[in-house]
């Protein structure tokens, strides 16, 4: 199915034709459906474990911008809004499986949401977001464009995963299987972070972020193209680490760094798996 959408969008990828546009709203059409059954992916772990982008999946959902037209998208008393027709809310339904309790929670077609997934609200689902089962985005998190996100998962109150959907190379925000995000977390810039890590209240992870493994005695950072990728079981809590050179070392600097203090043991299962009570 997923290569079939492919061969049909891939020739409005770069321009659509004069008088093709029939065409191309036709195959985005199929190709949107495709994104909220989890059939195509911006991004998709490969049998080395290592991620890839889907780089045509990603311009064909920025071709959807380039096709729509602006319209009305709805209101709620004085407030009215307005969006793209080709990338409306998304439509759930009760067999899904999912779980939206009332109070101003959104997700944007395109959405893919597993059975058992929890969103309280407020929260936020943007375009080409994939999110796995039993996974709960608290109030006021934000999934953003393309992120995907494993099973299990916890984003926990105001946690935020930046959008990344240009450029269409650039790897979305990765959240494995079983990882628990803590309250106002921000995860940026296709930072990976790997099955059962533990992100602790108040962490920022971006592209320039250091992330210094007191484990392991290293530092972490991203490699190139590679972006930053936080071990699997780590536990990362807010830090600091202390300019070494030039005026900052004379005024007594520091910079703001991630900081592995453990890897998950019995104490940190114990607390994690209180979550499950929530679900």
């Amino acid at each position: 199915m997923a290569e079939h959408v492919r061969k049909e969008i891939t020739p409005f990828l770069e321009q659509v034709p004069a008088g093709a546009e029939h065409h191309a709203r036709s195959a985005f059409t199929a190709f949107k459906a495709a994104l909220e059954r989890g059939e195509v992916r911006a991004a998709e772990r490969g049998e080395d474990g290592r991620w890839h982008v889907n780089t045509w999946v990603k311009y064909a959902i920025l071709l959807g911008f380039r096709l729509g037209q602006l319209t009305a998208a709805g209101e709620a008393g004085p407030l009215r809004f307005f969006d793209k027709d080709t990338w409306q809310l998304r439509n759930t339904r009760l067999d899904e499986g999912i779980r939206i309790p009332p109070g101003g929670t959104a997700v944007r077609e395109g959405v893919y949401l597993a059975r058992g997934v929890i969103m309280m609200p407020p929260s936020y689902c943007n375009v080409g977001a994939y999110v796995d089962e039993g996974t709960m985005i608290d109030s006021h998190a934000l999934v953003g464009s393309c992120a995907q996100v494993g099973k299990r998962v916890h984003l926990s109150a105001a946690a935020q995963l930046g959008g990344v959907l240009e450029p269409a190379g650039a790897m979305p925000v990765i959240v494995e299987d079983d990882v628990l995000v803590g309250g106002n977390c921000g995860v940026y810039e296709g930072t990976i972070i790997r099955a059962r890590a533990v992100l602790a209240p108040g962490v920022i992870l971006s592209g320039g972020t250091a992330v210094v493994d007191l484990v392991h005695d290293r530092i972490l950072r991203r490699d190139g193209d590679q972006p930053l990728e936080i071990p699997s079981g780590a536990v990362v809590v807010p830090g600091t680490r202390p300019v070494r050179h030039g005026r900052g070392a004379a005024q007594g600097i520091a910079l703001y760094a991630p900081v592995i203090v453990k890897y998950r043991d019995e104490k940190t299962e114990t607390s994690v798996k209180l979550e499950d009570l929530l679900r």
